[in-house]
């Protein structure tokens, strides 16, 4: 029996979301049956990370155990030509030790949310960024970013289906980078309520058009309420980028 671990790519919106659904095709449920194709065997997946609807990936990790050997290149090559055609696409396979755990062994989670930022709609990245045609300031999105990192309670951020036992969490690093019209939003922390990236971004924005000032950001994030936040940003603008161990 060898435990593998998988580094996956893939875009999300042909996609329910990383987690098996009765109805929907999900990540999870291609890779699963490209593995049993392969190998005979019937495994479950356990992800870094369950990512929704839409939702993308460059670095999103999961493991598996497998009875049947095989080499790292055969795994890899195997799983990328059964999951044809759809959009997923495993990096790398390599074989870890068995106390190796994709979810629980993580140390940190890293998120990057893209903005097309100029009048004209994107094309060539219309499904991995989200369009904000009014002109964005980054400096005072920096500047409310700033007050995001570390420990806090983000419940203003939280989704009301949040299944978190606490709201209370250590985020790590909020930066965020402009290159001409893409401005990119990046969170690495342990672990994220949900839709708390999503939720983050859309309010950041509300700041960087002006619709709300530093103190209305302020006064949203201590009132811990989500009702006080600004609006989910597209699930389409979120990647998956990192997991580190």
């Amino acid at each position: 029996m060898t435990r593998w671990k998988l580094t996956l790519e893939y875009e999300g919106g042909g996609f329910c979301g990383w987690q098996r659904q009765a109805h929907d095709l999900s990540v999870q449920q291609v890779l699963e049956e490209a593995i049993q194709k392969f190998s005979g065997e019937t495994v479950t997946l356990q992800a870094a990370g369950r990512t929704d609807a839409g939702v993308h990936a460059r670095g999103q990790a999961a493991h598996f155990d497998l009875e049947k050997d095989a080499e790292a290149d055969t795994v890899e090559g195997a799983i990328n030509f059964h999951v044809r055609p759809h959009r997923v696409v495993v990096v790398r396979a390599e074989a870890v030790s068995n106390d190796f755990n994709a979810r629980f062994s993580a140390k940190s989670r890293t998120y990057r949310y893209h903005i097309i930022n100029r009048r004209a709609p994107p094309v060539l990245l219309a499904d991995q960024a989200w369009h904000v045609p009014k002109p964005l300031d980054v400096n005072p999105m920096r500047e409310a970013a700033r007050s995001l990192i570390g420990k806090h309670d983000f419940s203003t951020f939280r989704a009301h289906n949040c299944q978190s036992n606490s709201p209370v969490k250590t985020l790590d690093f909020l930066g965020i980078a402009q290159e001409e019209e893409l401005v990119t939003i990046t969170a690495r922390a342990r672990s994220f309520l949900y839709h708390q990236v999503r939720n983050m971004a859309g309010t950041l924005v509300m700041v960087g058009t002006g619709q709300w000032s530093l103190a209305d950001f302020t006064a949203a994030f201590a009132a811990a309420d989500r009702t006080k936040g600004g609006p989910t940003a597209p699930a389409h603008g979120l990647c998956f980028w990192e997991v580190e161990y």
